[in-house]
């Protein structure tokens, strides 16, 4: 019995033969974390005024923390204002 050998960028790379497409929709925001990506994303949501509120006090919260240092572990600071 033989068998075809196909490399994996050939299998990739190449053009969907079998028809099927799915079109996701799709939202973005700016990167980084603010209270208005925070009321951006709620009012996406269709989330009610108190669970925005509760959302904004949780992240006002979140800005007094300090993050903690952990022993034996090193890693470079997060810039949370990259992330998407």
């Amino acid at each position: 019995m033989k068998t075809e050998q196909h490399s994996v960028e050939s299998l990739v790379g190449g053009e969907y033969k079998y028809g099927f497409v799915t079109d996701i929709e799709a939202d973005a925001v700016p990167p980084g974390l603010s209270e208005d990506v925070i009321r951006l994303i709620s009012e996406k949501k269709g989330e009610p005024a108190f669970l925005l509120e509760w959302r904004l006090a949780a992240y006002r919260h979140w800005l007094t923390m300090k993050e903690p240092t952990w022993a034996n572990v090193h890693y470079p600071p997060i810039d949370y204002q990259q992330i998407v």
